[in-house]
């Protein structure tokens, strides 16, 4: 665990108040931290239905492969994760692993292990010690508890310098419904699909088929626009459960004209935890919104926003404060979406200094050099050529994520 905290992270944990239905404890057991937690253990009340969205990675870790099989039966009991040790690349020890974990965490809480969603972060390709993990699943257990929010958050930290956490209410015909989530993220972050681990809980009647349709384009529109350094982990999940004690008649249709309410507070826990792993990445000092406009559609949109949030070059010049807009130039050009060099205008912290393919007359650098300064820039990028849009967010790139990548493992 980094020991310096972001400059960016939040100033203080959120209040989480308890969900209905939703337990949480956390452990140490030594999987390969030692003097923190490690282990995350979640138990969810019968008949709690569950959603999930996973990475595309082609060499995705065993307990990906596991979470997508279990969601099928769309209902979850528990979740255990563990940080220090991703159990990716690992064969077929990885995937033991995860059944004995599964397993031995259904005879604790007394359901299927197919209930039972396992995720994992930290190193790849080392084998997985799980019998320190099922041998303090009956201890950790013994703490479980509705307000353990935090200390479950710290338990899945790897890099991560603060733990992440967001919580929104909803109505569903009159009945307030709360969502609380979790997540960890710091490095290896780069939108396709979750880029980290996300846990969010809600006391809301949801079926899993509504939950999914409502999980997903909410994924897509925070999780799925943010980025530190390009890389997509083997290991990303992100999982809703709902354990339906609110008390709402049920929704099964995410179409249903009563789930606006619960999709808007979904979509502002995801953004809020996705913000703050944009805030936490290795080493950042400066968190950065990239907005893009006048493109040919939305995707178009987002592919160039990307391009420029993921530049090496963008974001070494945002670290060192230059506002360098002629490598904004650049990402875009190479984003391989339509673009017209000459149509072109680009501001920098809402002062123009591009526009219609060349600088501004009367550029005036000191304006901009001061929000350059600041904890929190912003880019603006117009294409000139329709109506698509896009935001995405990400962070500059410091010496300290070198430092902190180049002895990660040791």
């Amino acid at each position: 665990m980094a020991k310096l905290v972001s400059p960016l992270a939040p100033a203080a944990f959120p209040t989480l108040l308890p969900i209905a239905g939703v337990r949480l404890a956390s452990g140490a057991v030594g999987v390969r931290y030692s003097g923190r937690t490690d282990v995350f253990l979640a138990e969810l009340s019968a008949g709690t239905t569950v959603a999930g969205v996973y990475t595309k990675s082609l060499t995705r870790s065993a307990p990906v492969d596991w979470c997508r099989e279990a969601q099928k039966g769309g209902t979850a009991r528990a979740i255990v994760v563990n940080s220090g040790n991703s159990n990716a690349f690992t064969g077929k020890a990885g995937w033991g692993s995860v059944e004995r974990t599964a397993n031995a965490a259904a005879a604790l809480l007394g359901c299927k292990p197919s209930e039972v969603f396992i995720a994992s972060t930290g190193v790849i390709g080392e084998p997985l010690p799980d019998h320190k993990i099922t041998d303090g699943l009956p201890a950790i257990a013994q703490t479980l508890a509705d307000d353990a929010w935090q200390a479950a958050a710290e338990a899945i930290m790897t890099t991560d310098t603060f733990p992440k956490a967001a919580t929104a209410t909803a109505t569903i015909d009159g009945v307030s419904v709360r969502i609380n989530g979790i997540c960890k993220g710091s490095g290896m972050i780069a939108p396709d699909m979750a880029t980290m681990l996300g846990f969010l809980f809600t006391d809301a009647a949801i079926s899993a088929d509504a939950l999914q349709a409502l999980l997903a384009p909410a994924s897509d529109k925070s999780f799925n626009c943010i980025t530190v350094d390009s890389d997509t982990s083997t290991s990303d999940t992100v999982v809703l459960c709902a354990t339906g004690k609110a008390g709402n008649a049920p929704i099964t249709d995410a179409a249903d004209p009563r789930a606006e309410s619960f999709r808007v507070a979904l979509e502002a826990v995801c953004t809020d935890l996705a913000q703050q792993l944009a805030r936490d990445g290795e080493g950042a000092q400066k968190f950065v919104t990239v907005d893009v406009e006048g493109a040919v559609s939305d995707e178009s949109a987002k592919i160039v926003a990307l391009a420029i949030a993921n530049s090496p070059l963008v974001k070494t010049a945002i670290a060192g404060e230059d506002a360098n807009w002629g490598r904004v130039v650049m990402a875009v050009g190479k984003a391989g979406q339509p673009a017209d060099r000459d149509k072109l205008s680009i501001w920098f912290g809402g002062y123009s200094v591009a526009k219609d393919g060349q600088r501004v007359e009367g550029y005036d650098e000191a304006p901009i050099n001061a929000h350059m300064q600041g904890k929190e820039v912003h880019l603006k990028v117009d294409l000139g050529l329709g109506s698509g849009t896009a935001r995405v967010w990400t962070c500059d790139l410091t010496h300290g994520y070198i430092d902190i990548n180049g002895s990660y493992r040791s």
